[in-house]
């Protein structure tokens, strides 16, 4: 006969994908029901809208159905009370690491520019969805407060975070990827006229309130140039890697040396040198258009003695799905994809 005391253990082994931990211990069971050979188990969620609600209930009825004699597993949901939430949270910062040692397990790679418009937010985007197809944990974390835009490039502006509590927020979650924006927060029209000492306090929250779980890589997309926030993430997580991103034009190429050297001055490492926009191919005779010119980025990277990481190409496809909210970098087969698979791997391979 079926124990419930097998049920319980059998769901030990489910993760809830948000949080990290396993089911029991997170509270989140309700009723178990047996009755011969089938099982009904509720399962209470944060929140009733879970969007990993389809891949909990499969591995709940995995988990459970490999027990012997169990031949039907029924999931149902049911949504967490005020105060489980509460003890949830509770017991979520009861276990969290303190400020000096967030994400000392995590590789953060800070991708940053020294001017706008290079394409930066885009780099991020589709870096962090090729890590997480990679099959290495990911989170992405939109720091350029003030002009934030990877909600839209993931296509979640509409989208809300769930809050535990005041002070416990989880991120959401897209094709696996865990990812926060302000334009998560705030209508994605709606101007913010905030000093640095607000923004720095936005930072925190978003390092150290929100439960970010396992992460193996953590992209920050930083605002351009040189200014408060990027010395703030510098100064806050010092084993960060800074990804520089840049194109072929001189103007853009001699600005980005200057975030190099910061960070080589607050001991921060750089990773290496992504240029965006570094050729137009023609789709029908295959020739190389160097619209932005050539050979910047090389010098760049050798004057940082760092490596020239990738050339990622000016491509109608990229900005089409930028635009479409779903980032190239999930059509693995999609030649376009490549140049950002082939940058994850090679981060992989050198943060390994």
């Amino acid at each position: 006969m079926i124990q419930k005391e097998q049920v319980i253990d059998a769901l030990r082994k489910v993760t809830d994908p948000e949080i990290g931990k396993d089911l029991v211990t997170l509270n989140m069971i309700g009723d178990i029901a047996i009755e011969g050979s089938h099982v009904a188990v509720t399962i209470k969620l944060t929140v009733a809208g879970c969007p990993m609600k389809k891949t909990m209930e499969q591995d709940v009825k995995r988990a459970v159905g490999s027990l012997e004699g169990v031949e039907q597993v029924t999931v149902n949901f049911g949504e967490m009370t005020p105060e489980e939430k509460n003890r949830l949270a509770a017991s979520l910062k009861q276990g969290s690491q303190n400020k000096a040692e967030a994400f000392k397990d995590v590789n953060v790679i800070a991708v940053g520019s020294g001017k706008g418009g290079v394409g930066k937010s885009t780099l991020a985007v589709n870096l962090a969805v090729a890590l997480q197809q990679e099959g290495v944990n990911t989170g992405i974390l939109d720091a350029d407060i003030l002009g934030f835009s990877v909600s839209t490039l993931l296509g979640i502006q509409d989208k809300r975070p769930v809050a535990l509590d005041s002070q416990t927020i989880l991120p959401i979650q897209v094709n696996g990827l865990k990812a926060l924006s302000m334009g998560n927060l705030i209508k994605s029209d709606q101007a913010l006229i905030w000093r640095a000492p607000v923004i720095r306090s936005v930072l925190d929250q978003f390092f150290y309130n929100v439960r970010w779980g396992d992460l193996d890589y953590l992209v920050i997309d930083l605002p351009p140039g040189t200014g408060d926030v990027p010395l703030t993430v510098m100064q806050q997580l010092p084993k960060a890697q800074l990804l520089l991103v840049t194109t072929p034009q001189s103007a853009a190429a001699k600005v980005s040396v200057r975030l190099g050297n910061m960070a080589k001055q607050m001991n921060i490492k750089t990773l290496g040198v992504v240029e965006n926009m570094s050729y137009f191919q023609c789709p029908e005779c295959e020739r190389k258009y160097y619209i932005f010119g050539k050979g910047q980025s090389e010098k760049i990277a050798a004057d940082l003695n760092v490596e020239l990481l990738a050339q990622i190409p000016l491509n109608i496809e990229i900005r089409e799905n930028s635009d479409a909210g779903t980032p190239i970098a999930l059509q693995q087969d999609n030649p376009a994809a490549s140049h950002y698979h082939e940058l994850a791997q090679k981060i992989i391979k050198q943060l390994s």
